[in-house]
């Protein structure tokens, strides 16, 4: 794929007033929100996680310990994948450009589509979160029912009846969330960072967790959720692509990961024989989860 001269016949003339179609400028960067950035030295980061102690004995007088045991978990590789893309102009489109301003716009227009690769492949973890073919270190997918704990049994972090977004809805996730346990049963601590929405969810996220009423009736009931405080913040992510779904991440340790082994390096040289200019942009990243905890979710109804 080269640009040539013919990929842009207009620029070899005068009288071009504007160029457009890549100038709508770009979101800030969104992956942020839904993940925990680390850096990493080596091909791949793996966590591995323990299954902690169970509750104490009662024992009488003279009676003899009964002693505990910790075990090795489940374990969730982060394979960092390479990204890359370019672009060639031939020594003769540059030379005959006279705006020089459409070879100008190809850089920034390169790093543009590689953002929009990082964003694109960081939401897509969230929108296979309910798809059993993309699955976790335990074997499940993100947001799933049953969760198996090593020690034994299972865990929700997903609602167990799939609810649009609504109050009740919420309310039933904050529940959830406040019993959840590790894998021996134990109680955490667990608390809301943030609720994740689609683009389409962005006026009745307002309408629940905004206003000091209960929402959607003439009752002088509080607003439990926002007076609450237990929903401090709220992301509109503009890749999640399904109009239902949402997400409350939590503060759950080595939840939702995001490993960056290369950030993007972008490169020129000319070729010795042809002249023409190469130009190219490559990162190496991974994204995905060690403890489910880390995020709850519904699909929608």
């Amino acid at each position: 794929m080269v640009i040539n001269r013919n990929s842009f016949a207009k620029a070899l003339w005068p009288g071009v007033n504007a160029w457009f179609g890549d100038g709508y400028g770009e979101h800030p960067l969104e992956l942020g929100e839904l993940f925990e950035t680390y850096q990493s030295s080596k091909a791949f980061e793996e966590d591995v996680s323990v299954t902690g102690f169970g509750l104490f004995s009662q024992g009488g007088e003279g009676a003899a310990v009964q002693y505990d045991d910790m075990s090795q978990g489940y374990i969730t590789r982060y394979t960092h994948l390479k990204y890359f893309s370019g672009f060639i102009i031939t020594a003769e489109a540059i030379e005959d450009d006279q705006y020089m301003k459409v070879a100008s716009l190809r850089a920034p227009a390169l790093g543009f589509a590689a953002r929009q690769t990082q964003e694109t492949v960081a939401a897509n973890v969230y929108n296979r979160a309910f798809n059993p073919n993309y699955t976790g270190g335990d074997g499940k997918e993100l947001c799933a029912t049953d969760h198996p704990n090593v020690s034994g049994g299972t865990y929700a972090n997903e609602l167990m009846v799939a609810a649009d977004l609504s109050e009740a809805a919420l309310e039933q996730a904050v529940i959830d969330i406040m019993k959840m346990t590790n894998d021996r049963g134990l109680k955490i601590p667990v608390q809301i960072t943030k609720l994740i929405i689609p683009v389409d969810l962005w006026a009745e996220a307002d309408r629940i967790l905004k206003t000091p009423l209960q929402p959607g009736n003439s009752n002088n009931d509080i607003n439990a959720i926002k007076m609450s405080g237990f929903i401090p913040k709220v992301v509109m992510n503009h890749y999640l692509t399904d109009p239902d779904a949402w997400f409350l991440r939590t503060n759950v340790p080595h939840g939702m990961k995001r490993w960056v082994r290369k950030p993007i390096k972008f490169s020129e040289d000319n070729d010795f024989d042809t002249d023409n200019l190469k130009y190219k942009a490559v990162y190496r990243e991974s994204y995905g989860w060690s403890d489910p905890r880390g995020v709850f979710g519904s699909p929608g109804a």
